[in-house]
Formats: structure tokens, C-alpha cells, sequence
């Protein structure tokens, strides 16, 4: 019996060895986005017209402004491996996979990916607004995001109920402090109080793409990557160079392929919109990293 014993104990103590190293093999574990919205390469300081500590900005046409209020949506999530595939965060899901960042919370600043798959990561994809099939204000689906966006500190909706802001801006320009008022969304046509009839007119969406400077390790690790937004891009970008004007300024129209480089900063049109969207969030083609970059990479 003794010899028995002796003879079995070497395979229970490596079959115990073995079970113990696959339940401390790392399966999954979480990742921190954090976003540090910049004019450069200076993180931004909301205040008001008089502000003597708002974060002061000149666009590339000496055009000196300032924020009050910044907030854009980000969703439809997706981590790219080293070896190729995408890993989708509830791409489908609002609630669970999308959010505001506020730069006047701070808390909204770092947004957690939870249960990623273990592996290497080299890059993420994300949008900048929401996908046309999902930007309905639905409080029955989302309820979570639909009450995020609608909070009175927040107001990501529009008003006329087509779906949600994707960008909002507010601050002031020039010497004497005039009032800009940026919101970007997509746009509906149809029969107004009708949804039956909305059909996609604006797409403001913009999916962006972005390298990481090292590769993001998922499993005993659970990285902290910084996603710098630099709001330089919104007069500066790589698509348009803008300067601000009056809203009754009468070279103001809605030619797409008009010369003029101007943009109303509170009576925009779609097409005056779109300047702003596409500094924002790239142009979809020639630019899919708009005012976006990883800087840092924490493992």
C-alpha cells in the first residue's frame, strides 16, 4: 500500500502543479482609456468670457479663442492584436460601450474597457459620435446613455430629437470675446415630428483609427493608454484652416465647393458643419486620426 502511495505521488503533485499554473494563466483583464483634450500641447482649462485661467489658443490665422464647455461622444470601440483580428467592445450596446467625455468631469476622462482577451494589441478604433443605425434617442434600449447625453450638464441631444450631439463647443473668440457655439451631429431629412419619414441626410459620424507607440499587453497587465485630442485641429486641421465669422456674414453659403475658408462659429450650416467635423475626426479617407493620437502606453 505504502509503495502505491510512493509510486502515484509524483503524478497528483504535477497534475496539482499543472492546475495550479492554468488558473493563474491570465484569460482577461481591463484597459484604461484616458483622454487629455489639448490646444497643442497643453491640456485644456475651461472658463468664461473673462476667464483669467481658461487656456488661451491662437489658430493657424491668429485667431485667439477659448472654451467653456467641450464634450464629444466616443463609441463603437475596436482593439486591433499584433498578429491581425479585431477584438469589439459592445459595439452594439451604448450602454455598455460608449460614452461622453466631459472635460469639465474629470472622472469622464478615463473611460475602463473591462474583460479584454489577453494578447498584444498595436492599435484602436473607435468612433467620434454614433453610428447612423444607432443614433436614435432611444431611452428604452439605452436607458443608461440616453440619460448620460440628455443630463442638464451635459445636453448631447438635439433639441428637434434626431439623435445626438457628437461634438459640443462653447467658448469665446477674438479680442472682444465673442460667443462660439460648435455642436457637431449627424442630420435627418424628412417630415418634421414624423420619425417614419427621417431619412439619413448629414453623416457626422467619423471612425478613427489610431497606431499605439508600444503595444498594449492584456493579461497579468491591465494598460493605461493616453488618447491625446488636440482641439488645435478645429481651426488648424489637417482638412480645413478656418477663421471664425459673424453668423449674418453675407459670403456665408451653401456651396460644397465654394473657395471661401470661413466658418460661422453659432448659425452654422450642414456644410460649415462638416469643416469643423472633418478637423474633428478626419475626412474618412486621406485622414482617419482627425485631432486624435495615442501619446502614452502604460503597461
Amino acid at each position: 500500500m505504502k509503495t502505491r502511495l510512493i509510486y502515484f505521488l509524483p503524478s497528483i503533485v504535477s497534475l496539482i502543479l499543472a492546475s495550479c499554473g492554468k488558473d493563474n494563466d491570465p484569460v482577461a483583464n481591463n484597459i484604461t482609456l484616458h483622454f487629455n483634450n489639448t490646444f497643442k500641447n497643453t491640456t485644456i482649462v475651461l472658463g468664461g468670457a473673462a476667464s483669467a485661467t481658461a487656456t488661451v489658443n491662437t489658430s493657424a490665422k491668429g485667431q485667439i479663442h477659448h472654451f467653456s464647455e467641450l464634450k464629444y461622444v466616443i463609441s463603437n470601440i475596436r482593439l486591433v492584436k499584433v498578429e491581425g483580428g479585431e477584438i469589439p467592445y459592445n459595439i452594439n450596446d451604448l450602454d455598455k460601450g460608449a460614452t461622453v467625455v466631459n472635460q469639465s468631469k474629470p472622472q469622464t476622462l478615463d473611460y475602463v474597457l473591462s474583460n479584454i482577451p489577453a494578447g498584444e494589441y498595436k492599435q484602436i478604433k473607435f468612433g467620434l459620435g454614433v453610428r447612423a443605425d444607432l443614433n436614435t434617442l432611444d431611452q428604452v434600449r439605452f436607458p443608461i446613455f440616453y440619460t448620460e447625453a440628455g443630463a442638464n450638464d451635459t445636453k448631447m441631444m438635439w433639441e428637434w430629437g434626431a439623435g445626438y450631439r457628437f461634438t459640443k463647443i462653447e467658448g469665446f473668440y477674438d479680442v472682444d470675446h465673442k460667443q462660439m457655439s460648435i455642436h457637431t451631429g449627424s442630420t435627418v431629412v424628412g417630415t418634421n415630428g414624423d420619425p417614419d419619414s427621417y431619412t439619413q441626410g448629414v453623416d457626422a459620424y467619423r471612425d478613427i483609427t489610431l497606431s499605439f507607440p508600444s503595444h498594449a499587453v492584456v493579461g497579468k497587465n491591465s494598460p493605461r493608454i493616453t488618447i491625446n485630442a488636440d482641439f488645435d485641429k478645429l481651426l488648424s486641421g489637417k482638412s480645413h484652416t478656418l477663421s471664425l465669422k459673424s453668423g449674418n456674414d453675407p459670403n456665408q453659403h451653401e456651396d460644397p465647393n465654394a473657395t471661401y475658408n470661413d466658418a460661422t462659429p453659432n448659425t452654422h450650416t450642414a456644410v460649415q458643419m462638416l469643416r469643423f467635423v472633418d478637423n474633428l475626426g478626419g475626412n474618412g479617407s486621406s485622414d482617419i486620426s482627425g485631432m486624435f493620437s495615442v501619446t502614452d502606453v502604460e503597461n
